[in-house]
C-alpha cells in the first residue's frame, strides 16, 4: 500500500507550511481585539508594597490595567499542582499557591505582576512602562547552589532551607549491603545545565468571552487543549467545562514547554471578561527566556559498586534539584519520578537508593522538556559504566556487555518495580558497535592526529519511558457525504507530523484513501478527549484509540453491509486490498468498500445505522520502554577547541514504525537538541542578583 503503515510519506502538512500558509495564534484575527502587555518584575526577590496606573491609564489607547487585587475578586484560584510525590518522612512534597499576577511578593525576574491591555501592541508596551510599583528589594538566592546553601531572604515561609521536598526510592538497606560486599566502587558528578526549549513560536493566546452565554473561547499555542481546559476550569476558574472552548491551531514547536498552562492564558480570559473586548498577547523572545518554564538545572552523585567481574551490585544516587521560585503542575516529577524510577536503564541493577532534595531559587519555575528526566538517568548510569570500565580496564563496550539486558530477559522488573515490557540490550549494542566501525577508530584517531586534532568516541545506551500519564484518550472516526474520513484526535501536533502519521494508520486500517482522510485536533468542541501530546504519547495513545475506532467501523460495517448487499444471514467478511478496504458476503461476488457503504448510510438513513458508520472508542494508555544505543566520534581542534562531529550513529527500538520518514526526522531533531544542550545551550542567573544574564540568543548561546 502506497500510504499504508511502514511507508515513507512526505508530511501532507508541509504544503501550507512551506508556502506560508500555516495558522498560528498571533495569525489569527478576531473582532474588536485589544492587546495585552505585562508589567514583570525587574527583582528576583522582593516584596510588592504598592502598585499606581494612574500614569498608564492616561496613556493614549489604554482600556485597563489588571492587578491581583482585580483577579482576587474573578477567582481565588492559584496555579495547581499535579505530582503528587511524598517526602523521605512520608509527607506530600510542598505545593505552593502562585497567584495569576504576583501579589504581595515576587520571587523571579520577569514575574507577572500587573496586566495592561491597549488598542495596540506599541500603546501597551509604552503604557506598561507608566505602570509604577513600589519594591522593597529582598536578598535572593540567584542559583541552585545559592538556594541549597540558603543564600538570601526566605523564599517561602514554609520552606525553611528553602528545601521543596527530600525524595527518596529503592531500597537503602539492600544498596548499603551491597556497597560493603563489592569489590569495586566507583563514583561520578554530572550536571545538567538548566536550558530553556526555545520553540520556534513563542507563547500566545487570545481569550474571548460572550457577557450573555458565560462562554470563554481560549485560543493558544498548546501541546493539548483538553488538559488546558481541564487545568482552567477545574483548578482556577472553578467553571464548567463546557463554558471554556480552548482552541489550538498550528503550533511552532513545544518540546514540553507548552504543555504546562500559563498564568497568561488565564489572564487574558479574565482581562475579556472584564474590559468587554477580546484580548490578545504574544510573547516575544526576551520575554519568553524571563517568563516560560525552564528545563534541567540539577546536580547529580552517583556511586556504583561492582564484583570482581565488573557486574552490578548496586547503585546510590544523591543528587540537587532546582525548582524556580514556585512549583509547577508537574515540575517536581522531573528529576525524581520521571527518571529515577528507570536510572538502571537496560542495565541489571539489582537494587538502587535514590535522594534527590529539590530548592526553591529566585529563578524561573523548572518544567519537563524534551525528555523530562529520563536525559538526566541514562547520562549518568553511562557515566557511572565508564568509569568502571576505567577502573576494571575493560573495553567500554565489554563493561555494558556484561551488564545490559537481553531479549529472553523480557519482561524484566527494575528494581523500582517497573516493568520493561521489551527490549535487546546486546544486539542494539553489538549493531551500533558494528555500524560505527569502532575497530577501525584506532586508525581514525591517529589520522586526526596527523591533522593536528583530537579524535573521541562516546557510548551510551538510553531508556525511555513513554506513554504519559495513564489518561484515557478518545478518538471518533467520523465519514463525511462523499465517503471521505475526519479523524477526531486529542494528539495535538507542535510539528512531529500527526496529520500524515495518523492518515496513514487509520487509511491502512480502513482501507480507504490516503488523500480522503483529514486529521482534526486542536479544538475541545470536537468528539475527542485525552491529555494531548506530551510524554511520547501520541502515536502509542491517540494511536491506538484510532485503530481501535476504526475497527468499531468495520464490526459496524459489516452487519450494515450485511443489510445493504442483502446477505440474508450469510458471513460478511471485510479486508484490504491494494490498498481498499471491501464488505463482502461469503460464497457471493457481492461486495462494497468502505467509502461506498459510508456514503449509502449516509444517504439512505438506514434504520438503527442513522450516524452511519462513525464511531469511537477509548484507550488507556501502558508505559512501553524505547531504548537504544548511540556512538558519536568527535574531532576536536587542539588549538582553538573548535569541535566537530565526525560521525554519529544511533540504532533505536522505537517499536513499529508508521512512517519511517517522520520517525528519522525525530530522531535527528532529539539529536540537535541534545547537542544543542551538551555544545551550547546555558541558560545562566547571577547568583548574587538573581538577573537572568542571557536573555538572547546570543547570550543564550
Amino acid at each position: 500500500m502506497k500510504f499504508g503503515v511502514g511507508q515513507s510519506v512526505r508530511r501532507k502538512e508541509d504544503i501550507r507550511f512551506v508556502t506560508g500558509h500555516g495558522n498560528y495564534t498571533d495569525d489569527i484575527d478576531v473582532p474588536n481585539v485589544a492587546h495585552a502587555a505585562f508589567i514583570r518584575s525587574p527583582y528576583a526577590h522582593a516584596r510588592i508594597k504598592g502598585i499606581d496606573a494612574t500614569a498608564a491609564l492616561a496613556a493614549p489607547g489604554v482600556i485597563g490595567v489588571l492587578t491581583q487585587d482585580d483577579v482576587a475578586k474573578e477567582t481565588g484560584g492559584t496555579m495547581p499542582f499535579h505530582a503528587p510525590l511524598k517526602n523521605r518522612d512520608g509527607k506530600p512534597i510542598l505545593a505552593t499557591p502562585k497567584t495569576l499576577l504576583a501579589g504581595d511578593k515576587t520571587r523571579f525576574i520577569g514575574e507577572a505582576v500587573a496586566m495592561l491591555v491597549a488598542e495596540t501592541v506599541a500603546q501597551a508596551q509604552d503604557a506598561a512602562e507608566l505602570v509604577m510599583v513600589d519594591y522593597e528589594e529582598l536578598a535572593p538566592s540567584g542559583s541552585l547552589e545559592a538556594a541549597a546553601e540558603g543564600v538570601g531572604d526566605q523564599i517561602w515561609d514554609q520552606a525553611p532551607g528553602n528545601l521543596a521536598f527530600d525524595w527518596v526510592n529503592g531500597d537503602a538497606a539492600a544498596t548499603d549491603a551491597a556497597f560493603a560486599k563489592a569489590a569495586h566502587v566507583v563514583s561520578v558528578d554530572v550536571v545538567q545545565n538548566k536550558i530553556h526549549a526555545c520553540p520556534l513560536e513563542p507563547r500566545a493566546a487570545i481569550g474571548m468571552y460572550d457577557a450573555a452565554t458565560g462562554q470563554f473561547t481560549l485560543q493558544t499555542n498548546t501541546q493539548g487543549p483538553y488538559g488546558v481546559q481541564h487545568v482552567v476550569c477545574d483548578d482556577i476558574l472553578n467553571i464548567p467545562h463546557d463554558k471554556l472552548r480552548v482552541i489550538t491551531p498550528d503550533v511552532g514547536g513545544g518540546f514540553g514547554l507548552k504543555g504546562e498552562v500559563y498564568v497568561e492564558q488565564v489572564l487574558v480570559l479574565l482581562a475579556a471578561k472584564a474590559l468587554g473586548r477580546s484580548v490578545k498577547w504574544y510573547c516575544e523572545r526576551t520575554e519568553s527566556f524571563l517568563a516560560d518554564t525552564h528545563a534541567r538545572d540539577a546536580k547529580t552523585h552517583g556511586e556504583l559498586a561492582l564484583d570482581a567481574d565488573g557486574k552490578i551490585l548496586a547503585l546510590r544516587v544523591n543528587g540537587i534539584a532546582n525548582m524556580g521560585g514556585y512549583i509547577t503542575q508537574v515540575g517536581p516529577a522531573v528529576p525524581t519520578a520521571f527518571g529515577m524510577n528507570i536510572i538502571g536503564g537496560m542495565y541489571r541493577v539489582p537494587t538502587a537508593s535514590v535522594n534527590i532534595q529539590g530548592y526553591f531559587s529566585n529563578n524561573a519555575p523548572i518544567a519537563p522538556y524534551r525528555g523530562a528526566g529520563r536525559p538526566e538517568a541514562a547520562y549518568l548510569m553511562d557515566r557511572l559504566m565508564d568509569c568502571a570500565a576505567e577502573r576494571l580496564g575493560l573495553d567500554r563496550a565489554e563493561i555494558r556487555r556484561r551488564n545490559i539486558l537481553r531479549a529472553d530477559e523480557m519482561p524484566y522488573k527494575n528494581f523500582a518495580g517497573v516493568v520493561y515490557d521489551s527490549g535487546d540490550g546486546v544486539r542494539n549494542l553489538d549493531d551500533a558497535l558494528a555500524r560505527a566501525d569502532r575497530d577501525g577508530f584506532a586508525a581514525r584517531r591517529a589520522h586526526s592526529e596527523t591533522r593536528g586534532k583530537k579524535r573521541g568516541l562516546g557510548l551510551i545506551y538510553y531508556m525511555e519511558i513513554a506513554g504519559g500519564p495513564p489518561i484515557p484518550d478518545r478518538s471518533s472516526v467520523r465519514f463525511t457525504d462523499n465517503g471521505a474520513v475526519d479523524v477526531y484526535a486529542s494528539a495535538q501536533s507542535t510539528g512531529q507530523g500527526h496529520e500524515t502519521t495518523f492518515a496513514q494508520l487509520v487509511a491502512a486500517e480502513l482501507g480507504v484513501p490516503f488523500e480522503s482522510v483529514t486529521i482534526r485536533q486542536g479544538d475541545t468542541n470536537y468528539p475527542a478527549a485525552g491529555f494531548g501530546s506530551v510524554g511520547s504519547r501520541s502515536l502509542q495513545t491517540s494511536g491506538i484509540a484510532m485503530r481501535s475506532a476504526s475497527q468499531e467501523v468495520i464490526k459496524k460495517g459489516k452487519i450494515a453491509a450485511g443489510q445493504v448487499l442483502q446477505a440474508g444471514g450469510a458471513e460478511v467478511t471485510f479486508n484490504v486490498s491494494e490498498g481498499i478496504g471491501h464488505f463482502k458476503v461469503m460464497g457471493s461476488e457481492r461486495a462494497i468498500s468502505t467509502a461506498e457503504l459510508a456514503v449509502v448510510l449516509k444517504r439512505e438513513k438506514i434504520p438503527g445505522f442513522e450516524d452511519g458508520l462513525d464511531a469511537e472508542a477509548r484507550y488507556a494508555p501502558k508505559s512501553t520502554f524505547p531504548n537504544g544505543c548511540h556512538i558519536c566520534e568527535v574531532e576536536i581542534d587542539k588549538e582553538t577547541g573548535a569541535i566537530e562531529i565526525a560521525r554519529y550513529i544511533i540504532v533505536d527500538d522505537v517499536g513499529r514504525v508508521v512512517n519511517p520518514l517522520i520517525v528519522e526526522g525525530q530522531i535527528q531533531g532529539g539529536l540537535a537538541q541534545g547537542l544543542g544542550q551538551v555544545l551550547m545551550e546555558n541558560c545562566v542567573y547571577d547568583r548574587e542578583s538573581g538577573q537572568l544574564l542571557t536573555a538572547s540568543f546570543m547570550d543564550y548561546g
